[in-house]
């Protein structure tokens, strides 16, 4: 049996961005909610610059790198304007994802098996820049193998599918499990770190934390969503016992 590995948490703010967005005004601030995040607990800041800015903007990330050095987890999509801002503001992870202009949040993960030659070659560009990198990837068996022959550091499996099960269909929900755990072990012995992100709550990051070389989940949206009424600070210490399986 593998050793349990520590969990770390990163915590997404775009959402504290798509409020601020939605009135144009200055608050509530991204950067304070990243100020709050890391005093609570968490272990970086999640961020996606998205083609159409729709929630956090390049001042955000500007910001976030000189308050908080070492602690931005910068997604973007797999382009050159998104790779030479990456290369510019030199965060200490990036996390390359799909997007598609019309969709509401990512709805999947990077087809890295179609493109390998290209995801090759941006990992390396940003590797070569001291940057950790990551694939943000659907917890099939061909993308990761594929994304492990492009020496990434890191796989983030998209969790929507088993979040959604896990509400929905037990007997589907063990048999997603099963196969992450799988895909995870495969990962981990390949010399890559495991993270989860995309759709994960209280209850389903308590269950994944059975997996033990899970070492880092990001999430976002729940724990925003958390925090208009339980507040900020107590969403995220909460998330983080978990991540401790501390519960």
């Amino acid at each position: 049996m593998t050793e349990s590995l520590d969990i770390k948490l990163g915590v997404n703010i775009d959402h504290i961005a798509t409020l601020r967005n939605a009135r144009g005004e200055n608050f509530p601030d991204p950067i304070k909610a990243a100020e709050i995040a890391l005093n609570s607990g968490a272990d970086s800041i999640t961020a996606h610059l998205r083609e159409d800015r729709r929630h956090i903007n390049d001042e955000d990330i500007k910001n976030i790198v000189n308050a908080f050095p070492g602690k931005l987890n910068l997604e973007i999509a797999a382009n050159d304007e998104m790779k030479n801002i990456a290369l510019n503001v030199n965060p200490f992870s990036c996390c390359i994802v799909p997007e598609r202009r019309e969709e509401l949040t990512t709805e999947g993960g990077l087809d890295v098996l179609s493109k390998a030659n290209y995801y090759s070659n941006l990992n390396s560009i940003l590797r070569d820049k001291g940057i950790r990198t990551s694939f943000f990837i659907d917890p099939i068996e061909d993308q990761l193998k594929s994304s492990i022959d492009c020496g990434v550091e890191c796989v983030e499996f998209h969790m929507g599918k088993y979040c959604r099960l896990f509400y929905d269909d037990d007997v589907q929900a063990e048999i997603e499990f099963k196969k992450i755990y799988e895909l995870s072990i495969l990962a981990h012995e390949s010399g890559l770190q495991v993270h989860f992100g995309h759709g994960l709550d209280y209850t389903t990051t308590k269950k994944l934390t059975e997996i033990p070389c899970l070492q880092e989940v990001n999430i976002g949206f729940f724990l925003i969503a958390e925090a208009i009424l339980s507040g900020l600070e107590p969403s995220i210490r909460k998330m983080k016992k978990i991540c401790n399986r501390n519960f």
